[in-house]
C-alpha cells in the first residue's frame, strides 16, 4: 500500500519503463529512497489507485478465505495482479511462501511428520509462534529502510541484503515451526486418552 501511495504522488505522467520507482524525484527531500516496482500500467497515478485497492483485497483474502476452495488460486491471482500493479517486489516473496503453505491446508503433513520427528521437530514445535511474531520488526525497519534510504540515519553496508536474508529466515522458520508445531498437538492428541475413554477404562465391570 505505502507503494501505491508513494506512486500516487507522482502523479498523472508515464514512467520511462515497466521497472519505476515508486519513490520519484517529487518526494520530500526526507525520502530518499526508491522502492523499485514493476507496472503494466503506463501511468503513476492509475498504478498507485491500484496497488492501494488490491493490497487490502490480498490480506482480507489471506486473513478470511484462504481455506476455501481455490483459495490458494486466487491468492496467487491476487498476488500477481499486485506485483504487476505496482505493489513491489515483496508480494514475490510472500507469494511463494504463502501459496506453498497453504496448499497443505487439511492436507496430511506425510513428509514434514518423517523429517520434524524426534527432540528436533518437539524443539522447533515450541518456537510456534514467536518467529512469526518477531518477523514484523525486521519487516518494518525494512520499510522505513526502503523509504528513507537509511538506518535511522546510518549508513551500514549492505544492510538492506542482510535485513532481506534476515526477514527470509525468519519467514523459513516460521513455516517450519508451525508446520512441527500442528504435528506434536496431533501426536499429542492421539496419545492422551479421551475422558470417555479414561472412564470406560475405570469403570467396574
Amino acid at each position: 500500500m505505502e507503494h501505491g501511495f508513494f506512486e500516487t504522488l507522482q502523479g498523472n505522467h508515464s514512467p520511462n519503463s515497466i521497472i519505476i520507482d515508486a519513490i520519484g524525484n517529487q518526494a520530500n527531500s526526507a525520502f530518499q529512497g526508491s522502492e523499485p516496482a514493476l507496472t503494466i500500467i503506463p501511468n503513476f497515478l492509475v498504478t498507485g489507485i491500484l496497488a492501494m485497492i488490491v493490497s487490502p483485497i490480498v490480506i482480507v483474502w489471506a486473513a478470511k478465505f484462504i481455506q476455501r476452495k481455490n483459495g490458494v488460486f486466487f491468492l496467487i491471482l491476487l498476488s500477481t495482479i499486485l506485483f504487476l500493479f505496482g505493489g513491489g517486489l515483496a508480494p514475490l516473496l510472500i507469494l511463494v511462501i504463502a501459496s506453498a503453505v497453504a496448499t497443505r491446508i487439511n492436507k496430511p503433513l506425510t513428509f514434514w511428520r518423517v523429517h520434524l520427528s524426534g527432540n528436533a521437530g518437539r524443539f522447533l514445535a515450541k518456537l510456534w509462534p514467536y518467529p512469526f511474531i518477531v518477523v514484523f520488526l525486521p519487516s518494518l525497519i525494512n520499510v522505513q529502510n526502503a523509504i528513507f534510504g537509511n538506518f535511522f540515519g546510518l549508513n551500514i553496508p549492505n544492510f538492506s541484503a542482510i535485513l532481506f536474508l534476515f526477514i527470509f529466515g525468519l519467514l523459513l522458520l516460521s513455516v517450519v515451526s508451525g508446520f512441527a508445531y500442528d504435528i506434536q498437538k496431533k501426536t499429542d492428541s492421539h496419545q492422551t486418552p479421551s475422558k470417555t475413554q479414561q472412564t470406560s477404562r475405570t469403570r467396574p465391570n
